[in-house]
């Protein structure tokens, strides 16, 4: 049984026993719009409880439009000329691109020429989030959680406050887009340390597809009201990265339809918990390193039998990667209890603790063999992971260890298809029911 998985740019094809009992879970397969450039500009005319952007808009109103970085796949070289066309009575000095980053590093200026296009680049100023820039930054109001909201102070200043973005699920916000484009995407580090607090984390509703009850889902909402966004234009698209919906309108009520939407086709259930899992990271650019690649591991770990085993499949053009904290959180701990230990401290105030934390929890409940033709053993094992160099030799060893009767589940395009139990169901990374 043949299987291509998404990795990289290219793909990565598997080859499975015949005999073995395989599950495939994948999304229900839409066709990309015939003519998205059109179907863009039908949406910022007729949008969602609000109305058309050009009416919100004044000639001397200075119009910030926030992006998302070259982690995601959002299709900026086509939303952003959409928005701009709608915004032709205003100068070219008016409007000021901000690259939400959140804590990641800024996008090389390459990077921008591929995300956006040349003419959009040499047009338009791009300001890129630091977040450990506190003087970038200025303290907007607090959240019912006490979370201090710090947010990129250019785009605070805005008069009309755009944000964009793709929607898909997410490990511990419920979905991405919406409001997330500007917290974490526009916030200081400290900001996004009390969003992805331990204890957040460790509520049983910061998991796939929860949104309302998700404390930190209802707290990336408090924050991004603070700016009051005017408008938001998401997408949805396919597993060929091609846009399939188009939301636009009310930040609210736009990305909420959004979600529904997704959650029809992205979540699936399934019966019973695997023995194994095999996934993705959804290709190119999520699976650009091992942090991202949690998010796949985290698919896999929804429908996986405690004692089982997970193997993934990331390009890692990025490595680990080298920069962050994430890395040496993972070095230091000398056990995967260590490692949750250091994540839970209410002192720890290092970037990317959210991530070793929800790993730590994932490694606890089943082993995760990962496969990178672009990392070294030694860099796979620092990362407290078992390196694998051959999956179909890896899954042999498998099925030998779970016996004849074990199962596997396939998740070829790794986090854009969030498997469930159907009953009860489980937010495995925590342990705790999942409320779908």
């Amino acid at each position: 049984m043949r299987i291509k998985l998404a990795y990289g740019k290219t793909g990565l094809e598997v080859n499975l026993p015949d005999g073995a009992s395989v599950t495939v879970v994948e999304p229900k397969y839409l066709d990309g719009l015939p003519d998205p450039a059109g179907a863009l500009q039908e949406a910022l005319r007729h949008p969602i409880e609000s109305p058309p952007l050009r009416e919100l808009v004044r000639p001397t109103d200075k119009v910030g439009i926030v992006f998302s970085d070259v982690t995601r796949p959002t299709p900026n070289h086509l939303l952003l000329p959409a928005l701009l066309a709608e915004l032709d009575h205003v100068h070219d000095e008016q409007i000021l691109l901000f690259n939400g980053t959140g804590t990641h590093r800024p996008n090389t200026s390459a990077e921008l020429r591929e995300m956006l296009g040349d003419e959009i680049v040499e047009r338009y100023r791009i300001l890129q989030n630091d977040s450990n820039d506190r003087k970038s930054h200025a303290l907007l109001g607090t959240t019912g959680s006490g979370n201090d909201v710090w947010l990129h102070r250019g785009f605070a200043r805005c008069d009309v406050r755009i944000l964009t973005g793709f929607i898909e699920p997410h490990l511990f916000a419920g979905f991405s887009g919406g409001g997330k484009a500007v917290m974490p995407g526009l916030a200081l580090l400290e900001t996004v340390l009390r969003n992805h607090s331990a204890a957040h984390l460790d509520n049983p509703s910061a998991c796939w597809g929860v949104t309302h009850g998700n404390p930190l889902w209802e707290d990336v909402q408090e924050a991004a009201a603070m700016v009051e966004p005017t408008c938001l234009l998401n997408v949805t698209l396919n597993r060929d990265k091609q846009i399939t919906a188009v939301f636009a309108g009310d930040w609210r009520e736009a990305h909420a339809q959004g979600c529904a939407f997704v959650k029809e086709t992205a979540m699936v259930p399934v019966e019973a918990p695997f023995d194994i899992v095999i996934t993705s990271n959804s290709g190119y650019p999520l699976d650009l390193n091992v942090y991202q690649s949690v998010k796949g591991m985290s698919a896999a770990a929804q429908v996986v039998k405690p004692g089982g085993s997970i193997v993934i499949a990331a390009d890692c053009w990025d490595g680990i990667p080298d920069y962050g904290d994430y890395v040496q959180m993972l070095t230091e701990a000398e056990s995967l209890e260590s490692l949750l230990a250091m994540a839970r401290d209410p002192n720890c105030t290092r970037q990317d603790r959210w991530q070793v934390h929800v790993q730590a929890l994932i490694c606890q409940k089943a082993d995760v063999h990962f496969y990178s033709h672009n990392l070294s053993d030694a860099q796979i094992e620092s990362a407290l992971l078992t390196p694998c160099r051959d999956i179909e030799a890896t899954v042999a060893e498998m099925l030998q260890k779970y016996g004849p009767d074990a199962t596997i589940c396939v998740l070829p395009e790794g986090p854009q298809t969030i498997p469930y139990l159907r009953a009860p169901t489980h937010c495995t990374c925590t342990q705790h029911t999942l409320p779908l």
